[in-house]
C-alpha cells in the first residue's frame, strides 16, 4: 500500500518535469533563440575554395555557415550546377518591431542576393556574402529541394569571363587582320607615297601666294590710305553742307506752301467768277446773246446783198 503513493509522486514529478521542459522550449522558440533554418543556393560557376563550414555573412556579419556542397547534372540541358546548402541563423540579427510579413522574402524582393567572395587572397578560400543588388534580376533555379532558395548573382570576375566568352575571338582576329591589310594597302598606295611631294608643292604655292599678297598690300596700302582720306574729307564736307541744304529745303518748302495757299485762293476766286449764278456769267451770257443777234443781222444783210446787189446803190426793194 505504501508503494502506490510513491509511484504517484514519481509520476507527478515526471509530469512536472515534462511541463517545465515544454514551457522552456516554447519560451526559447518564442524568443527565436537558436533559430536556424536550412537554405539552398545555386551557383553556375566554379565553387573552388568554398568548403563546408565556410561562413554565410550578411554585410560582413556571420549569419550562418555552409553545411553541404552538391554537384547536379541537368540531363535535359546537359548543364552542371552547384547546389550549396547552409544553415541560416538569425541569432546575430536583432529585430526591431514586429510584422506579419515574411522578412526574408521582402528582403529578397528589395534585392538581397548571395554571392561568392574571397576570404583571403593568400589562401584562396571563399565564403558566401549576402548583400543588396537592387538592379539584378530575381532568378531562381528549378531544383528539387525542400529548403528555401536564396537567389544568387555572379561575381565580377565571372561577369567579365562570360563577356569574354561571348566575344568571337576568331572573328575579331579576322577583322583585325582585314584592318591591318587595309592600312598596309593604303600606305603602299602610289597616291599615298606621292602625298608628301604633293603637300610640299602645295606649301610652296601657298608661300608664293602669301608673298604676292604681301607685295600687293604694300603697293595698294598708300592708295587705299588716300582713298580713305578723301572719303573722310567727303564725309566731313557732307556733315558741314547737309545742315545748310536742310535749311534751304525747309525755306523752299515754306515758299511752296505760301504759293499753294495763293493758288488755292485764286482757284476759289475763279470758282466765284465762273459760277452759274454769278454776275460775270450773266453779263457773258448777255454778250453772247447780243453777239448772236448781230450775227443773225449780218447773215440777213449778206443774204440781201446776194439777192439784190444793187441795193447798195438804190436801196432795198420796197423801201421808200
Amino acid at each position: 500500500m505504501s508503494e502506490k503513493p510513491h509511484a504517484v509522486a514519481i509520476g507527478a514529478f515526471i509530469v512536472g518535469a515534462l511541463l517545465i521542459a515544454l514551457s522552456l522550449v516554447i519560451f526559447l522558440l518564442g524568443s527565436h533563440f537558436g533559430d536556424k533554418e536550412k537554405v539552398v543556393m545555386v551557383f553556375d560557376g566554379s565553387v573552388k575554395g568554398l568548403n563546408i563550414g565556410a561562413p554565410l555573412a550578411l554585410r560582413g556579419v556571420q549569419v550562418g555557415q555552409v553545411t553541404d556542397i552538391e554537384l547536379i547534372l541537368d540531363a535535359k540541358s546537359i548543364e552542371l550546377i552547384m547546389v550549396v546548402e547552409a544553415d541560416f541563423s538569425s541569432k546575430n540579427i536583432r529585430r526591431k518591431g514586429s510584422t506579419d510579413k515574411d522578412i526574408t522574402e521582402e528582403l529578397i524582393e528589395r534585392g538581397l542576393r548571395a554571392q561568392l567572395n574571397t576570404q583571403s587572397l593568400l589562401t584562396g578560400l571563399l565564403f558566401i556574402e549576402l548583400d543588396f543588388h537592387p538592379d539584378s534580376k530575381l532568378v531562381l533555379s528549378d531544383i528539387d529541394s525542400p529548403y528555401f532558395q536564396f537567389p544568387t548573382v555572379p561575381t565580377s570576375l565571372e561577369r567579365i569571363s562570360r563577356k569574354l566568352q561571348d566575344i568571337n575571338i576568331s572573328k575579331l582576329t579576322e577583322d583585325l587582320g582585314n584592318v591591318a591589310n587595309g592600312i598596309n594597302a593604303f600606305i603602299n598606295n602610289e597616291d599615298f607615297q606621292a602625298m608628301p611631294a604633293t603637300i610640299k608643292t602645295a606649301l610652296a604655292s601657298l608661300t608664293g601666294l602669301s608673298n604676292q599678297l604681301q607685295q600687293q598690300l604694300a603697293t595698294t596700302a598708300p592708295k587705299l590710305d588716300k582713298v580713305l582720306d578723301g572719303a573722310a574729307v567727303t564725309v566731313a564736307t557732307a556733315n558741314t553742307e547737309l545742315p545748310k541744304l536742310s535749311a534751304l529745303v525747309r525755306n523752299n518748302l515754306k515758299i511752296l506752301n505760301t504759293a499753294i495757299a495763293a493758288f488755292e485762293n485764286t482757284v476759289k476766286d475763279l470758282d466765284g467768277l465762273i459760277a452759274y449764278d454769278s454776275a460775270t456769267m450773266y453779263r457773258l451770257n448777255q454778250a453772247l446773246r447780243d453777239l448772236s443777234q448781230a450775227g443773225k443781222a449780218v447773215q440777213e444783210l449778206a443774204n440781201t446783198l446776194e439777192e439784190q446787189p444793187e441795193s447798195l446803190i438804190r436801196g432795198k426793194r420796197g423801201d421808200k
